[in-house]
């Protein structure tokens, strides 16, 4: 049974950095990529940013490009989210995500809509303060 497990939220001010974890389990990830999205209250769940299992290329939303960054830990199966200089609209809940797909990628079109990934995390809560 495949797991993810978000770590690392907390509440910080406007300026702050934050980095958010997530570590997936129960499956071998050979052809699985990763993502994060969020969640506000009262709004819909968005892309945030995901990176390929196979050649690690990344892609971000226009929202936090040059300022969030997602990797790799040492192994595949866990996966990062570095938020420097944060808003109080990043205020939400971090979700990660499994793509069943070796790349985030299909040509120029990139997986970015929730009904696209199949195993979520219970997620973590990051509030910023303004």
């Amino acid at each position: 049974q495949v797991r993810l497990a978000e770590s690392g939220g907390g509440l910080v001010q406007a300026g702050d950095s934050l980095r958010v974890s997530c570590a997936a389990t129960g499956t071998t990830f050979n052809t699985y990529s990763m993502a994060w999205f969020r969640q506000a209250p009262g709004k819909e769940r968005e892309f945030v940013a995901a990176m390929s299992y196979s050649n690690d290329n990344t892609h971000y939303a226009d929202s936090v490009k040059g300022r969030f960054t997602i990797s790799r830990g040492n192994t595949k199966s866990v996966v990062f989210l570095q938020m420097d200089s944060l808003k109080p609209e990043d205020t939400a809940v971090y979700y990660c995500a499994l793509l069943r797909r070796s790349t985030i990628n299909s040509g120029t079109y990139y997986y970015t809509y929730p009904t696209e990934y199949t195993w979520w995390g219970q997620g973590t809560q990051v509030t910023v303060s303004s």
